[in-house]
Order: C-alpha cells, then structure tokens, then sequence
C-alpha cells in the first residue's frame, strides 16, 4: 500500500479510497489507490474488507453503520455497486445546527 501524489489519476485497475475526519486519523492516511479484491462489489463489501485488513482499518472500520461513504461524490448506500468507481470518500456523519 503505497500513497501516491493527490493529482495523479488512478491507474487501470485502481481506485482512490479517501479518508476524512476521524478515519483519516486512525487510518493515519488521507488517500491511497489501490486495485481492490474481485469479491468486493458493494459498498457494504467494501466496508467489510476495510475491517479485515487489519490494524488500523481494522480500528477505524469496526463500526461501519458509523461511516457514511460517497461514490465519485455522490453519496452511497451499502448495496451501491462500486464496478466503475475512480474514487471512494468515506467520512462520518455531518452534523448541523
């Protein structure tokens, strides 16, 4: 797993995964790119793998109904297919008032 520059597109294969707020603090990235397994399809895949991978996502993924997650910036539910995705945010909840 290795952080590339922010203004490089991702290769053939490989997504942008981004982190935001506290999951940027316990992944202790704002970024990576990444070719993802052939079993994650969805979103709840995706959120599931992220808390195998082991310390830290394995932290910072423990409570995935927690973390909301868009889809080249459009949120994204668990059942979202993620096939043709160039980027992933994940980030929490936000809050107004």
């Amino acid at each position: 797993m290795t952080e590339k520059p922010n203004n490089l597109k991702p290769s053939a294969g490989e997504i942008i995964l981004r982190y935001f707020a506290w999951l940027r603090e316990r992944t202790g990235l704002s970024e990576e790119r990444l070719v993802l397994p052939p079993e994650v399809l969805t979103v709840g895949d995706l959120l599931l793998w992220q808390s195998r991978r082991g310390h830290p996502f394995d932290q910072a993924f423990a409570k995935p109904e927690a973390i909301r997650v868009a889809i080249d910036h459009t949120h994204a539910k668990p059942a979202a297919l993620i096939a043709s995705a160039r980027e992933i945010a994940f980030f929490p909840p936000v809050t107004g008032g």
